[in-house]
């Protein structure tokens, strides 16, 4: 049965994880055990619950209550449900609920990178993506365009943070991803030893006067590739491109010279398939 609780005390302990804590305070919410995080509107719910994360509590706008809230409510037997208007929710949370609907759920423990990559052939990393939009752009690509797996490097923006699995569609929670321990998988020295050790070749996407274009068929050929993306602005580091056993340019017409690290990912997760998929 529903725990419906109309909220009448802002100051309620219970009701800082939706508008009173910081993404980083909700990642350490349960040290020394994992943290939680929010995940916000009915479809980017839906997914955290299909893909086994466990609910802690709803902020509800009460006209979802019967609405698109309803069967969410009914997915997650007696948690409580907070509830007001949308002028009272807008108040607290100091944001527009998408749809109205926010869940805190349980963290996970991360996968280490083999587990996660054992049998992919295609792979994206992320080397400082700090901006969690870019962050879930790049994941939606990456679900849609039949990537086997993102990992992420040291300060990147988490995947699980509240706009980044809402620009996602959810889709955080369906494609296997993980971070690299930053001491037995330091990127890019031992993360890169340990893609390599398992048969990947390593394409940077970077404008640099050695690079290939997309487009060079040696590219599609590989069996096992690993797409390097960089941060905004500043791109990948110097060392990662030399590391790397391709650099690799999208070409560029009319004064244009790239695009968005998350347009760019599409367009490389597309031109980069394997050749016989």
């Amino acid at each position: 049965m529903s725990n419906i609780i109309t909220i009448t005390d802002f100051s309620a302990p219970e009701l800082d994880i939706y508008g009173r804590l910081s993404e980083s305070q909700l990642l350490h919410y349960h040290e020394p055990d994992t943290g939680i995080f929010i995940a916000e509107s009915p479809k980017v719910v839906e997914r955290a619950l299909d893909a086994g994360y466990e609910p802690i509590s709803l902020l509800v706008e009460t006209k979802h209550i019967e609405g698109e809230a309803r069967q969410i409510i009914a997915r997650c037997g007696e948690i409580p449900v907070y509830t007001a208007e949308f002028d009272v929710l807008t108040k607290l949370t100091g944001f527009k609920l998408t749809r109205g609907v926010l869940c805190a759920l349980r963290r996970r423990k991360l996968p280490d990178v083999r587990s996660i990559c054992q049998g992919a052939s295609r792979i994206a990393v992320l080397e400082k993506a700090m901006n969690p939009t870019n962050v879930g752009a790049i994941f939606r690509s990456a679900a849609a365009l039949n990537i086997d797996a993102v990992l992420l490097t040291a300060g990147s923006s988490n995947p699980l943070y509240r706009r980044a699995s809402r620009v996602s569609m959810g889709t955080v929670f369906q494609i296997p991803w993980t971070f690299f321990d930053e001491q037995d998988e330091a990127w890019p020295g031992n993360g890169m030893n340990v893609l390599k050790e398992m048969g990947f070749k390593t394409a940077a996407m970077a404008l640099r006067d050695d690079s290939i274009s997309i487009a060079d068929p040696v590219l599609k050929s590989v069996e096992k590739l690993a797409v390097v993306l960089g941060t905004e602005g500043d791109g990948l580091d110097a060392e990662t491109m030399d590391d790397c056993d391709y650099i690799v340019r999208i070409p560029m017409k009319a004064g244009v010279d790239s695009l968005n690290v998350a347009a760019a990912s599409a367009v490389a997760f597309w031109e980069l398939r394997r050749q016989d998929v």
